[in-house]
């Protein structure tokens, strides 16, 4: 892996030698062919493509990346069991009152044996979960607040304590959802609203969104027919065999009778079982596991506090600290972010190099990180105010019931480059949380 020091030049670089190939159509048609692919293994797995892979397939050289990255963290061997994994998400969702991934993963985390009963709030899930509170809130909110004494707070519980390697995988899923909810706010603001509350994109509500690009095809309980269903249609198949065709005529019309009455049980009680986890789903409150609602995001520029000192990425960068940190605590999981950062910089799009740098330092920028080699005159002559508050609005508060203050008109913006901005937002604030999260761990470690 190569890994520069400077977070936009290879991208910059990569840009430019991706404007001068001439076998740019050729790059096209694969992009053309890679979404494709993605959308119809999801189809074949789950009959259906999730709202958020629909947004991001405009751009399918990062959807792959994107999917493999949401893959490995939720379905993949780790540390953290699978039901855990998914309540640390719903935690993290809840911070923003993002309902569609609150539902997505409360439905998620009861396909995978999970306790119905945690879903009732946070004090009924179990202590060691419910520890993540302090440093899921800072992340979410002022994750310049995320500090060694979070880390200890949680590797030194007593009974309940965490390991090192399931606290990076429990950090990891936390800011990847808390930056999932900016960009399913910053897609629509009004995503969040009752029309997605039961499931999204009208899909059944064990339906597994974003694990389509990795070849699970393991179809839920529930999805699959009955054997009998498979047998009467595969019975239809010329293609079988005369012998076991005319075997199947000579049964009996009172042994079809008995199984087609199995049949309608087995599907009345499936559609039950759907229309009551349904139910439960639409009454899950995504306040319920919020303990502090008055806590939210602070203006960090005009903080007084000489103790909050502004991130500097000289100090601590992703690819000279975090990267290697996180690839040997987290296996493999570095290689799956750094495609992601390098993935979203380096899209075909009309934003300028310059712009898309801008954008992303000034999303740093709001969440308490400078870069000293970089001119913020910059940022004011290429992002005229709107779309300043709307990347802080996206970044730093991406709640539903702050919509008002989403401002930006995307009428004369093409569809692709104003989900282009999403990604990069989304991805810069990934970013920005892992660096205040494994700095922190770093000074626990050094101690």
């Amino acid at each position: 892996m190569i890994i520069c020091t400077n977070k936009m030049e290879y991208p910059l670089r990569a840009q430019c030698h991706r404007g001068q190939n001439p076998c740019q159509k050729q790059v096209v048609n694969d992009e053309r062919e890679r979404v494709s692919l993605l959308f119809m293994k999801a189809l074949v797995s789950r009959s259906s493509v999730d709202a958020v892979s629909q947004q991001m397939a405009t751009h399918p050289q990062y959807l792959e990346s994107f999917l493999r990255t949401q893959h490995y963290i939720l379905h993949m061997d780790g540390p953290l069991p699978l039901p855990h994994r998914h309540y640390i998400a719903i935690m993290a969702a809840a911070q923003h009152h993002c309902n569609y991934l609150v539902h997505l993963h409360s439905a998620q985390f009861l396909r995978v044996g999970g306790d119905l009963l945690w879903l009732q709030d946070l004090q009924a899930a179990p202590a060691r979960l419910r520890l993540l509170d302090q440093i899921n809130k800072a992340l979410a909110h002022q994750p310049w607040l995320t500090s060694c004494a979070h880390i200890q707070a949680l590797l030194k519980s007593r009974e309940q304590c965490w390991s090192l390697a399931e606290l990076v995988q429990a950090v990891v899923i936390l800011a990847h959802c808390h930056s999932l909810c900016s960009f399913v706010f910053g897609s629509d603001p009004e995503s969040n609203s009752a029309s997605l509350s039961k499931s999204p994109n009208g899909t059944p509500p064990n339906y597994c969104p974003f694990d389509a690009a990795n070849g699970n095809t393991n179809v839920p309980q529930s999805l699959t027919p009955p054997r009998e269903l498979v047998t009467q249609r595969r019975s239809l198949d010329p293609s079988n065999d005369m012998t076991c065709l005319k075997e199947r005529i000579q049964r009996s019309q009172e042994e079809f009778e008995k199984r087609d009455e199995r049949l309608m049980q087995t599907q009345t009680l499936q559609q039950t079982d759907l229309e009551e986890e349904e139910e439960v789903l639409c009454f899950t409150d995504s306040s319920c596991f919020i303990t502090d609602p008055d806590f939210c995001y602070q203006e960090f520029a005009r903080r007084d506090e000489d103790h909050f000192q502004v991130f500097r990425v000289q100090d601590y960068s992703w690819e000279d600290h975090g990267f290697s940190l996180i690839n040997r605590l987290y296996s493999d999981i570095g290689h799956l972010l750094d495609d992601r950062f390098r993935s979203v910089v380096t899209l075909p799009s009309l934003h300028s190099p310059d712009l898309r740098r801008a954008i992303w330092n000034y999303t740093h920028c709001v969440l308490g990180i400078r870069y000293d080699d970089y001119d913020y005159g910059e940022v004011n002559h290429l992002l005229e105010r709107n779309y300043k508050l709307y990347i802080k609005a996206v970044a730093c508060f991406p709640d539903v019931t702050k919509a008002s203050v989403c401002p930006l008109s995307w009428t004369s913006i093409k569809a692709s480059e104003r989900i282009h901005v999403n990604l990069l937002i989304m991805e810069a604030r990934l970013q920005a949380e892992l660096l205040y999260s494994l700095r922190a761990i770093t000074q626990f470690m050094i101690l």
